[in-house]
Formats: C-alpha cells, structure tokens, sequence
C-alpha cells in the first residue's frame, strides 16, 4: 500500500465504535466468521489450515511475529464496515476531509514566477466533492500516484488558489517526497 490508502485506512481505523478482538482466539474466530473456512483464512495469512484449527482451539498460542501481524491486519480491515461506510458516506455528502501532509509541492507557474518545489507542512479541509472523488478512486482500486494527483488538484484548487481568488496562472500541482501525510474525516 502506498502512504494515501495507509492514511486512509488509518482514517477508517478512527471510526470504530469498539475495539476489535485482541486475543488471538477471538482474532481467528472473527476471521472464520467472516470468511466462512480455516482454508480461506489460512490462504489470507500465507499459513496452512491446520494452524488456523490449532489457533482458534488454543493448541497453538503465540504464531511468529509476522503471522501475528498478519492476523491482526486482516482482523482490522474487516472490523466495522457499516461504521466505516457510514463516516465515508458523511463526509462525501456532508464535511468532507481534512488532510494535514508536509511534502514537497512543485507546480507549473507563469513565466517570471518561481515553480521550485519545496517542503511545506499543510493542513487544509476539502469539500465534500473532493472527499467522494479520493473514495470512489479508492473503491476502484486506483494507484498510489493517481490518489496522490486528486490531492493535489483538490490542493490547487483550495489551497493555492483559494477557491479562484488568486494564482490563476497555476496550472498543475504535484505532491512529491511525502514526509507524511494524515486524513481525518
């Protein structure tokens, strides 16, 4: 994953309402439930079936370090998803997100003007429309680079040019270097 879907699963992660389960027990039973056989969990973790058996009876109770990560990603990106489409579902009709990053900008500016790129720390709210565009990429499983391009046009638009009030003769704005970047929504 790429620094934009990392911070917006870090953003999802912000909306749950209770805890997933912390035990690796209920970590493999909440797995099971949701993919239905130890064979389809086992696939997900890179391990075989009879370790997901031997997790889920308590047999085996401490996995290496990676499977344990493992398990607990997978446990997370599954946990709440009404939860998580509801926040996403408000703030693409309603607040919109907010995105603070410090990274480099450079950008196509009129002759006579600097277009160096330089590191500046943001922090900047953007519409709704933006919100439900950043989504919809997502859900169709665009790249790192093409959410990274609706940032910074959103930025251009709201930020640079405050909504058309000033720099008109910015033409593009790219988002390069990220040091990092956070959404909230």
């Amino acid at each position: 994953m790429g620094e934009i879907e990392d911070a917006l699963e870090r953003a999802d992660r912000e909306a749950f309402t209770r805890e997933p389960p912390k035990t690796l027990k209920g970590q493999i039973g909440f797995l099971l439930k949701q993919l239905k056989s130890a064979k389809a969990v086992a696939a997900e973790l890179g391990v075989t079936a009879d370790s997901v058996n031997r997790y889920r009876r308590g047999a085996r109770k401490n996995p290496p370090k990676d499977i344990a990560d493992k398990i607990d990603a997978a446990v997370r990106s599954r946990w709440q998803p009404q939860v998580r489409k509801r926040r996403r579902k408000q703030a693409a009709a309603a607040t919109g997100n907010t995105v603070e990053t410090r990274a480099r900008f450079g950008y196509t500016a009129p002759v006579g003007t600097t277009d160096d790129g330089r590191f500046r720390r943001l922090t900047v709210h953007l519409p709704p429309t933006y919100a439900q565009r950043l989504f919809d990429a997502r859900d169709a499983g665009a790249s790192d680079q093409e959410m990274r391009g609706i940032i910074a046009e959103n930025f251009k638009d709201v930020y640079f040019q405050d909504g058309g009030v000033r720099a008109m003769g910015l033409s593009d704005v790219a988002i390069n270097d990220i040091d990092y970047l956070d959404l909230d929504f």
